[in-house]
């Protein structure tokens, strides 16, 4: 039987989508003619900016291939009217703490569109696989390491509402996203591991 295919919202579906694009369409060819003037100046050893743009050039190489392979992967996930009144993929929601009345807005989507957005949360995440299939006013326990909490459910929406702020995701610097990396090896077909691993790569280097 074959894997189930991880969830994105139509809305990060095309910011990797946009990514991508500009990674193949713009960076790139402005990067590739950038190596070929350097390489065209001589001796390559001491060129500071040939050995720059190749390094730059590589991660922008396998930071279009992981894309690539992510997006093929990916199930985008519409809104269906029969999730109304209920949380489940892509909903806003917000829930309240019972031991201290506290507040927390947040939205459940996949792990591949957080994009550093502190209030939006993995399907896969405890207290999302908690609040799926609740209801207004149902409870939901949320198992953690320091013990178990409850939270209730205060509302439940499918469009963006007032009482949830939109952060902006956090963008790869594609700028810079070449500085202080190893110069790269032979291209190869990485596997699902080092795409994980370069993608953690990648996130450590996003700015706001």
């Amino acid at each position: 039987m074959p894997a189930k295919k991880p969830y994105i919202t139509p809305q990060g579906y095309e910011l990797l989508k946009k990514e991508l694009d500009y990674l193949w369409l713009e960076k790139r060819p402005d990067v590739t003619a950038k190596v070929s003037w350097a390489a065209s100046l001589g001796d390559r050893s001491e060129n500071a900016d040939y050995q720059y743009n190749k390094r730059l050039l590589a991660q922008i190489d396998r930071r279009i291939r992981y894309l690539r392979k992510v997006l093929n992967d990916l199930q985008v996930v519409e809104f269906n009217v029969q999730q109304e009144g209920r949380v489940f993929f892509g909903a806003y929601v917000e829930i309240e703490a019972d031991d201290d009345e506290s507040l927390m807005q947040l939205r459940i989507v996949g792990s591949e569109e957080i994009f550093g957005r502190s209030n939006y949360i993995s399907v896969d995440a405890p207290m999302a696989r908690a609040l799926l299939g609740k209801s207004e006013g149902d409870d939901a326990v949320v198992h953690t390491p320091k013990g178990d909490r409850i939270w209730y459910v205060n509302k439940i929406s499918y469009k963006c509402p007032d009482w949830f702020t939109e952060q902006e995701p956090h963008q790869i610097d594609h700028e810079n996203m070449g500085e202080d990396e190893a110069p790269a090896g032979d291209e190869k077909e990485l596997t699902p591991e080092e795409l994980k691993k370069l993608e953690q790569s990648y996130l450590s280097t996003m700015v706001k």
